[in-house]
C-alpha cells in the first residue's frame, strides 16, 4: 500500500496542470527579477551617477551600493506583505469569507 501512495504522489507531481503552474511561477519569478534590475538601474543609476563616464568614482559606487540595498530591502518588504495579503484573502475566500472574530 505504501508503494501505491508513493506512485500517487509521483503521478500528481507529473500532472500537466501542476507542471504548467510551476512553469508559470518560474516565468513570473524571472519577470520580477528583470523588473527589479530595471528599477535598480532606473532609480539608483540615475540618482548616483549624474555624469556617466568610463568608470564609476568611489562615491558613485558607494551611493549605488547603498541605493541598491535600500531598494531591494523595500522590494522584499513589499513582496512579503503582498504575498501575505494574497494568502490571507485566499484563506478567507476558502472559509466563505467569514472571519468568525
Amino acid at each position: 500500500m505504501d508503494s501505491l501512495g508513493a506512485q500517487g504522489l509521483s503521478a500528481y507531481s507529473n500532472d500537466p496542470k501542476t507542471q504548467i503552474m510551476r512553469q508559470i511561477q518560474q516565468e513570473a519569478n524571472m519577470q520580477n527579477a528583470r523588473i527589479l534590475v530595471e528599477k535598480l538601474n532606473e532609480h539608483c543609476f540615475e540618482r548616483c551617477v549624474p555624469k556617466p563616464g568610463s568608470s564609476l568614482s568611489k562615491g558613485e559606487e558607494t551611493c549605488f551600493t547603498a541605493c541598491m540595498e535600500k531598494y531591494m530591502t523595500a522590494w522584499n518588504t513589499v513582496s512579503k506583505q503582498y504575498v501575505a495579503r494574497i494568502q490571507k484573502e485566499s484563506q478567507q475566500a476558502g472559509l466563505g469569507g467569514s472571519t468568525g472574530l
